[in-house]
């Protein structure tokens, strides 16, 4: 893997330097009225080049800090449920207890459902 960066860079590198050599002629480039400057193409275009890389490096940061921030708010959130979920279980254990101490308080549905069946096939 580092021979195929080395190659990436040095092939990119070699690229920007023929690309220099061959274009060395000026250009007036107008930046507001009154203001111009003459600068060779190549400068020119690795400037640029470099405003957008810096543009691009910028925009990155900050997609980084907002995918931050996001993942920040949401593991906050899901702590939050898990709260709430918590506090749900308890509440379900306690209704349950609460109607097994109840359905122990009643009668057995299955005596008195027996003395009614037998009752009819006399």
């Amino acid at each position: 893997m580092r021979q195929l960066n080395f190659l990436l860079i040095f092939s990119f590198g070699l690229a920007a330097v023929m690309f220099t050599l061959e274009n060395t002629t000026s250009t007036t480039v107008h930046f507001l009225p009154g203001l111009a400057a003459t600068l060779p193409l190549a400068v020119l275009l690795l400037v640029v080049a470099g405003i957008g890389a810096t543009a691009a490096w910028i925009y990155a940061v900050w997609s980084g800090v907002v995918k931050k921030v996001e993942t920040l708010q949401d593991s906050n959130e899901m702590e939050a449920q898990q709260v709430r979920i918590q506090e749900l279980e308890n509440d379900l254990q306690r209704y349950r207890a609460t109607v097994d101490a109840q359905l122990g308080l009643l009668p057995a549905a299955g005596g008195s459902s027996a003395t009614a069946s037998g009752g009819e096939s006399n």
